[in-house]
């Protein structure tokens, strides 16, 4: 009776997993962050060190001015609280000694309005309208008679007994809303209500999908880009500076790689231009190629070239010897060693660093597109974050990952079949992909010659 074989240990050293651990633990990289994210989200016994106000108040002798949707920490928010109810206490006893203290019009319409954020989040109210008095004047009669309901953002019976007690006042004066009649005696405050919710620079994750959608399926005003146009300009910065700094730094590495002459002449002064930050040389980009996309393009390209020479030259020398003596022994002379030998042998190597430096490059983006004229993706973020507007920047943020995973796992899955003569290539499962790329780079598929 054969021994069933043990699968390999998760903790082996040195050794490969099986493919459906592979699958799993591939998984759980992405969802343990986004189950971490969840849970300080919407787990209210989690985090949550402040409290997102759904209604507000203002207060006197404070110019501090505080609206629905700001967040305030959870240790001042009953100070705020309190203080909106101890001026409403003083507010009933002036009213209990027949001495109702006298404000104005406006600042009573102020009060008023401060149901609008209630009324929209119920859908009795459009954005638009939070200041339109006499729909939220009925809002205010609906709440007090008890013929509206809020559900949206549930009103507190504190609150409720404020709309009530105001109703009074103002139904007194006219049931209907009139500028002319409308009370100059001192209303009620409707008391700060809120939720516990994580600080602005955490948006929850419906609120980042919401958020996103609307910004790349709606039409942006002033004439301003779409996201679509923001997300195809990003991506033509990063290729052109990219394909730039291959062109001209892929062979003069594998020249510095194959030649001491080259090595010694180039990579001091590479290695040396390397530390300095390419940032600092954007004042220059922008003197002598304007404010468009060519010093964007010339910032990604800083940041990519000497980084590409010293990595790419380093991969060439790890060459085997053993195969450019076989070729000497052969005959080959320097052209034929660095054609036919060092750039064939070099080449999957050369294109596992690339994958690693296209990376880079989108790291450069987040810089270049801030220099001259802000555009693109990175022109947005910038934009919106300093409005605090971080449900806003986290889809673009998450965009710009994703382009990039998914363009390393496109270039991995295409380097067996780009580089069928490699080890892993011959140990790879072939599939669909391979195959179709294998066919086209066998000869006898198109010249009729038999397969050596």
């Amino acid at each position: 009776m054969e021994k069933k074989k043990s699968p390999n240990p998760w903790f082996g050293i040195r050794s490969d997993l099986s493919p459906r651990r592979q699958t799993f633990l591939t998984l759980a990289s992405f969802c343990l962050p986004l189950l971490l994210w969840i849970s300080v989200s919407y787990l209210p016994f989690i985090w949550h060190p402040d409290v997102k106000l759904q209604i507000s108040a203002d207060r006197v002798g404070v110019t501090t001015v505080f609206i629905a949707g700001d967040r305030v920490s959870k240790e001042y928010f009953p100070t705020f609280a309190k203080a909106v109810r101890s001026e409403n206490m003083e507010t009933r006893k002036a009213r209990k000694l027949d001495q109702a203290k006298s404000g104005s019009k406006r600042d009573n319409l102020k009060k008023l309005r401060h149901l609008a954020p209630l009324a929209i989040a119920n859908g009795w109210l459009e954005s638009d309208e939070r200041q339109d008095d006499e729909k939220i004047f009925e809002i205010w009669k609906g709440l007090a008679e008890g013929t509206l309901i809020s559900s949206a953002v549930v009103l507190s019976e504190e609150n409720l007994a404020v709309v009530q007690d105001n109703w009074q006042t103002l139904s007194a004066a006219s049931s209907k809303y009139d500028p002319k009649r409308f009370p100059t005696e001192a209303l009620l405050k409707l008391i700060p209500q809120g939720i516990p919710s994580n600080p602005v620079y955490l948006p929850a994750p419906h609120e980042v999908l919401g958020a996103g959608w609307r910004d790349f399926t709606t039409e942006p005003e002033n004439n301003m880009p779409t996201m679509w146009e923001r997300y195809r300009h990003s991506l033509s910065v990063v290729f052109w500076g990219f394909a730039y700094s291959c062109l001209l730094g892929i062979p003069l590495a594998i020249l510095c790689g194959s030649f001491d002459f080259f090595s010694k002449l180039h990579e001091p002064f590479v290695d040396f231009f390397r530390y300095m930050p390419a940032p600092t040389f954007s004042v220059l980009f922008v003197a002598f190629l304007g404010t468009a996309d060519a010093p964007k393009i010339m910032l990604v390209f800083v940041g990519t070239f000497f980084q590409l020479v010293l990595v790419v030259a380093n991969t060439t020398r790890m060459l085997e010897k053993s195969l450019l003596e076989a070729a000497q022994t052969l005959g080959a002379n320097r052209r034929q060693l660095l054609g036919r030998v060092i750039i064939p042998g070099v080449l999957p190597k050369l294109y596992n660093d690339l994958r690693i430096l296209l990376g880079w490059a989108w790291t450069w983006l987040v810089i270049a597109e801030l220099i001259g004229e802000k555009t693109g993706l990175t022109g947005f973020i910038d934009t919106q974050g300093t409005r605090y507007n971080f449900d806003r920047v986290f889809p673009i943020i998450i965009l710009i990952g994703l382009t990039g995973f998914f363009t390393d796992r496109l270039l991995l899955a295409l380097r067996n079949p780009l580089f069928p003569w490699t080890e892993e290539a011959r140990n790879s499962p072939k599939g669909v992909l391979a195959k179709i790329f294998l066919w086209f780079g066998d000869p006898s598929t198109y010249l009729g010659q038999p397969k050596s």
